[in-house]
């Protein structure tokens, strides 16, 4: 008996098919991953499993069963349980009663706090359950949702994108947790963008393009580019890293100390960096060690900072806000697409006007057709998947949305770009795309800081790599003499004193954030 079966699963907004007649079949126990490019039609495939969106054509079984699941809390009570990449969580409660809100009333909220403290430790997912939500960053956000999932002990698991704001070692621990899952009968659906963890984690594979189904394989059988054909058609084409030429510096900071603004943030200790014309520093680090504070500082939306601790150009820009650091040639991507990087009610034409002014005329008037022709040509050059300059853009999938953002940026030809995880949520052909338009922007001269939790970008595009743990950042360390198991061990807070003075009898050997 199959835990779960679809047959005929269709789906069509307007003209857009994004499920045509897929079949899909997870055995109890079965790990199964979802691949495909974005707007393949996974994540609509996952909200009709969880009810939350209703198939136009086709049929759902659930344990043998035939079912028609009409809502999530339907979903719910079968024992189907999902974590979605963008998250389903209220800003303004706290950790503990965003939990309780999935949940059997019959539990007390200081029940579930308890609870969920207990999960949140055994599988390294640790949160605190008093915390407001909106203090919390995207990687710790993701914790949140799923610790809610596991403590519904679902059947069936639905995790979309789970780890792309983990760390290495995190995710090494949420794999064992998924195996231990799946040995007790749960069943997992799978859909991530990182053909690595498809490879080592899943039992099997099914593959969609264009809405339909391409393959269905063992995922140990396969290789990356052999997966990557059957996701997109074709192999990512590879990365030409030539070596930095760095320029004037672009971004200086010095000795930036920042109180942290949320009763539950970080305080920013004596941030020192350095960014050139014609290179990409990276910083690396778990979330939620400053990277939020670190951004808003940097991108003028908190201009709290000691004076000349923030400059460009060699110019003081710590009270200027972040339409006048723009006018100087500074651009940000945040981690949070919607809701920061874009208002989703928007059209994506209307979205152009948030960073972008040439559609607006002096004495203030949009020009609606410019914006619509800058749109449409990021959604030419980027090949974004949308229906046009007038779609929203909550209407576009998570990997889409974040190339139009990045695109956005990408093209206003800045001089200096602060990007935070870049290819969060995108394919392998999107995330190759966005990576090598990085590495032109820095081979034509703009200076690039980039934040990201993904190890394996920072070594692939960055020429220098600092670390973030604690509100503290690490010395600077050239990516051709770093290792993953150096850089990982300096997330944890502790690296290399500077070299004391000549005449300092003694030094601390590390320095501990």
């Amino acid at each position: 008996m199959q835990r779960l079966e679809l047959t005929g699963i269709s789906k069509r907004y307007g003209a857009v098919r994004a499920n045509d007649g897929i079949d899909l079949r997870v055995a109890p126990g079965q790990i199964h991953a979802v691949l495909g490019e974005n707007g393949a039609g996974k994540s609509t495939l996952m909200k009709i499993v969880y009810g939350a969106v209703q198939p136009d054509a086709g049929h759902i079984a659930f344990n043998g069963q035939p079912v028609r699941i009409a809502s999530p809390a339907q979903a719910r009570r079968l024992g189907i349980s999902m974590v979605y990449q963008h998250f389903s969580l209220f800003d303004t409660l706290t950790v503990a009663q965003n939990v309780w809100l999935g949940l059997d009333r019959g539990l007390s909220l200081a029940a579930v706090s308890q609870r969920m403290a207990e999960l949140a430790h055994s599988y390294g997912l640790d949160v605190a359950a008093e915390r407001p939500l909106h203090t919390l960053s995207v990687g710790e956000r993701q914790r949140v949702e799923i610790v809610r999932a596991l403590m519904t002990e679902p059947q069936l698991l639905i995790l979309d994108e789970p780890t792309s704001v983990l760390t290495p070692h995190a995710v090494t621990r949420l794999f064992a947790t998924l195996r231990l899952l799946a040995e007790r009968g749960c069943s997992i659906l799978y859909i991530s963008h990182k053909l690595d963890e498809i490879r080592a984690l899943c039992h099997h594979c099914t593959v969609l393009r264009g809405g339909r189904v391409t393959g269905a394989v063992d995922p140990a059988l396969q290789s990356n580019a052999s997966l990557s054909r059957l996701m997109i058609g074709a192999e990512p084409p590879p990365l030409q890293h030539r070596a930095a030429a760095p320029g004037a510096v672009v971004l200086a900071v010095q000795g930036l100390v920042l109180p942290q603004l949320e009763p539950f943030g970080t305080d920013l200790q004596g941030i020192t960096l350095q960014v050139r014309a014609g290179e990409i520093v990276g910083i690396a680090g778990v979330s939620g060690n400053g990277q939020q504070e670190l951004m808003a500082a940097l991108s003028g939306e908190d201009p709290r900072g000691p004076a000349g601790s923030v400059r460009l150009f060699g110019l003081d820009v710590v009270r200027m806000g972040p339409a006048e650091r723009r006018r100087h040639g500074l651009h940000t991507v945040p981690e949070e697409r919607l809701g920061r990087g874009a208002v989703p009610t928007l059209s994506l034409a209307l979205n152009t006007l948030l960073t972008r002014s040439e559609p607006v005329s002096r004495r203030g008037w949009i020009d609606t057709r410019r914006a619509a022709q800058l749109a449409q040509t990021l959604i030419e050059r980027f090949k974004v998947k949308a229906a046009g300059p007038q779609a929203a853009a909550a209407s576009l999938s998570g990997g889409n949305l974040q190339k139009f953002i990045v695109g956005r940026e990408i093209a206003a030809a800045p001089r200096l770009l602060i990007v935070s995880q870049p290819t969060w949520g995108v394919d392998v052909g999107a995330a190759a795309q966005i990576r090598a338009e990085l590495l032109a922007l820095r081979d034509a001269g703009c200076a690039l800081l980039v934040v990201s939790e993904e190890l394996d970008e920072l070594f692939e595009i960055a020429d220098r790599l600092h670390v973030m743990a604690q509100g503290r950042l690490s010395p600077a360390v050239p990516v051709a003499q770093a290792s993953t198991e150096q850089i990982g061990s300096w997330m944890s807070g502790l690296w290399p004193a500077p070299e004391a003075p000549a005449d300092t009898p003694t030094a601390t050997a590390l320095v501990k954030a």
